[in-house]
């Protein structure tokens, strides 16, 4: 063996000199400031969470609520379809007339009266009849089928027959009406 002996510095040695120069210790201020800035980051965070926490609340509510007035939306057409077919039904009816068999008057009275049932229901759930006959053509209740040119006295626009009225579900349209718009000259 060598007189030189290979010695490797004491291990206390080695992390002394790599560590970094101690920070002096925070005084009582430079404590307090860093809290009070740590304390007003939480404070914000919270409201932060807070109000995400009330919105994701709100539409779930708002959401529920829509899912609840609009469920039935599919089978709401589907009835108004028997109400659009029962206005049929009576309009291909006679007049009424004084000599008309006594029949025919009781079914129509009859088929009045299921007709206005029928109507007094659907607004009680929520969807409304909208006649458009008479009225300016509005392309969200109206589907214009037809122009025709505008009579004497009528102004351009204006619907001059409606072969159906528009629908509403709870203010959201359902099924628009099918019209003959008075032509523009």
């Amino acid at each position: 063996m060598s007189d030189t002996p290979d010695q490797q510095p004491a291990p206390e040695a080695v992390n002394d000199a790599a560590a970094p120069e101690a920070l002096p210790d925070p005084t009582p201020e430079e404590r307090i400031a860093a809290l009070e800035a740590k304390v007003a980051e939480l404070e914000s965070a919270l409201l932060y969470a807070r109000a995400e926490t009330q919105n994701a609340a709100r539409r779930g509510r708002e959401e529920a609520e829509k899912a609840r007035l609009f469920a039935v939306q599919k089978f709401a057409a589907d009835v108004v379809e028997t109400a659009e077919n029962l206005r049929r039904g009576l309009e291909s009816l006679p007049p009424a007339a004084e000599d008309e068999p006594e029949l025919l008057a009781k079914l129509r009275g009859g088929f009045e009266g299921v007709e206005r049932f029928m109507l007094q229901r659907l607004e009680a759930n929520g969807i409304q009849r909208k006649p458009a006959q008479g009225e300016k053509f509005d392309p969200e209740f109206h589907q214009a089928m037809s122009e025709a040119p505008a009579p004497e006295g009528v102004e351009p626009g204006t619907v001059l027959q409606a072969w159906s009225s528009a629908w509403t579900l709870n203010g959201r349209l359902l099924k628009p009406a099918m019209v003959v718009v008075a032509a523009k000259a």
